[in-house]
């Protein structure tokens, strides 16, 4: 499995009602989409008292069962209709590690992601079965409904993505994103 994730940020003034209607009308259309496990259409606002962001953004995150799928979301009209109107994003990929959801995934609200630079020291190894237990732990003791953890070994980071009922309690903690889910497509959750 395949973490995708692109970020755009808004201005201070941009309209974030274009974003929640664009969410709306576009969401649906993935929600059958061959290959994908999962998309949580993420926003964040300014001085929103939940995401307590500092920025406006709108940063989709996504989960694909294999790289086709991803790459052929990316070179089709969907993207193109959005890097029309956008411009056209990087996009951040990590290989998953863990990528789990719960039954009560349908409850999202709000979502946290984690970027992490992974030291050279670190054996990945021991890193990667304490990240996958961390992530799967997140799910049996319900703390979230869905729990990503995966890698890139490009610029050495990590990812830690979790899907939440609730706001985090952390969502100050520096590095830390926090972010409300305006549409999820299910896809590939049972």
């Amino acid at each position: 499995m395949i973490a995708m994730q692109y970020n755009f940020a808004l201005p201070a003034d941009y309209d974030m009602a274009i974003i929640d209607r664009r969410i709306r009308e576009k969401g649906p259309l993935l929600d059958n989409l061959p290959g994908l496990k999962f998309k949580a259409y993420l926003t964040a606002r300014k001085g929103d008292a939940v995401t307590e962001s500092r920025q406006n953004f709108y940063s989709p995150f996504y989960v694909w069962q294999q790289e086709e799928g991803l790459s052929d979301f990316v070179c089709g009209p969907g993207f193109l209709a959005l890097s029309e109107n956008f411009g056209r994003p990087q996009i951040n990929t990590w290989i998953a590690w863990h990528a789990d959801t719960s039954k009560d995934i349908r409850s999202t609200k709000f979502a946290t992601r984690e970027v992490i630079g992974i030291d050279a020291a670190t054996s990945l190894a021991e890193l990667r079965a304490n990240e996958t237990e961390a992530a799967a732990q997140a799910i049996s003791d319900g703390e979230a409904l869905a729990s990503v953890v995966a890698f890139e070994p490009t610029h050495w980071t990590l990812v830690r993505f979790r899907l939440l009922a609730e706001p985090s309690k952390d969502a100050a903690r520096s590095g830390l994103q926090t972010y409300n889910v305006g549409h999820l497509s299910l896809p590939g959750v049972a």
